[in-house]
């Protein structure tokens, strides 16, 4: 019995994932990662860190990406809800600019995997939200970059009614759009 449905999105190589989860009266269990699955499916990444974060309604993270030791990431949400985004940056890809988003939960549980040569970001919908990932290469500053949350010509239909306020870091508030920055990884 397969473990993960694996939905392709209009973005190649970027995937929905649906864990299968055994549920009854004391709670659930479910496997968030399996390496022959993930294989079988195509996915033959291998993963060298985990991150966590909390953020609180309205934190929005992104869109970041990594110029060199670019990052796969297999994403979820523990606690809470988010609107997770990721932007097309390879270069010579149909769908350069391009964006795919997916509402991740606690309850769904479905997990987002983004390639190599995306920008990824997220905002929070609940009142606080936990934010696990796998990636596939170790975090480099050296080489980190981020595009406008807000671009014009990305246009990301970020589901925030009823937000009061978007809550960016500082880096977040100095990024450029797309066309400012030029970037193909």
């Amino acid at each position: 019995m397969a473990k993960f449905k694996f939905l392709e999105t209009e973005i190649k190589d970027v995937y929905i994932i649906e864990p299968t989860v055994f549920g009854d009266h004391r709670g659930f269990f479910m496997e968030t990662y399996n390496y022959k699955e993930f294989n079988d499916a195509g996915l033959s990444m291998q993963f060298v860190q985990d991150n966590q974060s909390k953020s609180k309604k309205g934190v929005l993270r992104g869109l970041h990406f990594q110029t060199q030791d670019q990052q796969g990431k297999l994403v979820r949400v523990i606690k809470g809800e988010v609107f997770d985004v990721a932007v097309d940056l390879r270069k010579g890809s149909e769908t350069y600019g391009k964006w795919q988003g997916v509402h991740l939960s606690e309850e769904n549980k479905k997990m987002f995997y983004i390639p190599e040569g995306f920008a990824h970001g997220f905002v929070v919908l609940s009142d606080e939200a936990e934010f696990v990932y796998k990636c596939t290469n170790l975090y480099n500053p050296r080489y980190e970059g981020g595009i406008a949350w807000n671009d014009p010509d990305i246009n990301i239909q970020w589901p925030i009614e009823g937000i009061d306020e978007i809550l960016l870091s500082e880096k977040d508030k100095k990024a450029k759009t797309l066309k400012h920055c030029k970037i193909e990884l």
